[in-house]
């Protein structure tokens, strides 16, 4: 799917498209007190661009220039403007690194997991 086709309401939605923009993460308090973080993206293919909130662990797998995909994320409405999510049940795959080298599998170790 493209970007351009996502509108509010759109459910088990699967797009590809390289993050253009990534602000600071920020931490929020949810209305139970709980803290979380919270990132902003703009998600962007060769039809549009979308922007897109990552929240804990997916702020630090995603960076500016990756190629990403989500699969069964939903469009809601912030603002009156579309803005992608991966919600509950959606998934974040990195398809590929800013710098262009492909991101590694999910069950092979990082460089980071490794001790050198």
């Amino acid at each position: 799917m493209k970007i351009s086709e996502l509108k509010a309401g759109a459910s088990n939605v699967t797009v590809q498209g390289t993050v253009s923009q990534k602000d600071e993460p920020r931490e929020v308090v949810t209305k139970y007190g709980k803290r979380l973080q919270v990132c902003n993206i703009v998600l962007k293919d060769e039809s549009g661009q979308i922007p897109m909130s990552l929240w804990g662990k997916d702020i630090d797998m995603v960076g500016q220039g990756d190629t990403i995909e989500i699969s069964n994320g939903y469009v809601n409405e912030f603002r009156g403007n579309p803005q992608l999510s991966t919600g509950k049940f959606g998934k974040i795959k990195v398809v590929s690194k800013g710098d262009g080298s492909a991101a590694p599998a999910a069950d092979e170790p990082s460089e980071e997991d490794m001790e050198l």
